[in-house]
């Protein structure tokens, strides 16, 4: 063989073959971690952490995770604080999503930062509550409809199985038909269903019980969207990668993307 083809098939090899470089986690062949649209500007993100009944461990974690989240996908930036003077009508217009993530007790809005965050929802902007964030606001009826229920009791705190409900829902589509978690699982006041489009729902044999038992959920309020899971009380289920595929969308799909 002529050195000009030997060169010459060399060139072609490494054409056909690529670069050889393995794919990166939250690379096309993650299944949990799809890649984002580079071409489109993310999402804006606040995150409202404010505590004044019980705090959980997890705030951190769950900060930590989804501000990598948002940066490693390209998705949506967030911003997170637990100061409830920053939720105002002025700040919310610079955001898309409005979330509640771990937040307790009646925290001290005005009226007015009240008006604005209905507002905000009702005119386009994204709401997401998560876990004790039905823990939070029990004397604001309106909060009320927009998280989806109060929480009343957590009777399960153990590995348990989470049916998926929804398996086309950005929230929930790489789920899978069911999949097992060790979490508290709440109950709530009254049955958020007659209400809301549920995703998924707590297999109540697996905790030996029988009932219906919603764990996330979503709504509209005018032209703005709202989701709400009940899961996240433990670090590992925030560093878990379903449930991290689970907010992912669910930002996402609130956020209108």
């Amino acid at each position: 063989m002529t050195a000009a083809r030997r060169i010459l098939l060399v060139a072609l090899i490494a054409i056909g073959c690529g670069d050889g470089e393995p794919s990166s986690p939250g690379g096309p062949t993650d299944p949990f971690n799809p890649p984002g649209n580079p071409g489109v500007t993310p999402l804006r993100v606040l995150m409202l952490t404010a505590t004044t009944g019980f705090r959980h461990g997890s705030i951190d974690a769950a900060r930590r995770v989804l501000t990598t989240l948002g940066t490693s996908t390209g998705e949506f930036t967030v911003t997170a604080t637990e100061n409830v003077s920053e939720i105002t009508a002025a700040r919310l217009a610079n955001v898309d999503v409005l979330m509640f993530i771990l937040t307790t007790g009646e925290l001290p809005f005005t009226d007015s930062q009240k008006s604005a965050i209905l507002s905000f929802v009702e005119n386009g902007g994204g709401f997401i509550g998560a876990h004790s964030a039905t823990d939070t606001l029990y004397t604001w009826p309106d909060y009320g409809r927009l998280v989806g229920a109060y929480f009343k009791e957590h009777p399960w705190t153990r590995e348990a199985t989470v049916v998926v409900e929804d398996r086309d829902h950005p929230a929930t589509r790489n789920l899978g038909a069911s999949f097992r978690l060790n979490e508290e699982y709440y109950t709530f006041q009254e049955n958020p269903r007659p209400n809301v489009h549920v995703l998924m729902s707590l297999d109540a044999a697996s905790v030996g019980a029988s009932g219906d038992f919603p764990l996330a959920w979503t709504d509209t309020f005018g032209s703005g969207r709202a989701f709400y899971t009940a899961l996240g009380h433990f670090d590992e289920t925030w560093n878990d990668t379903r449930f991290q595929a689970h907010m992912r969308g669910a930002i996402n799909w609130v956020g209108k993307r």
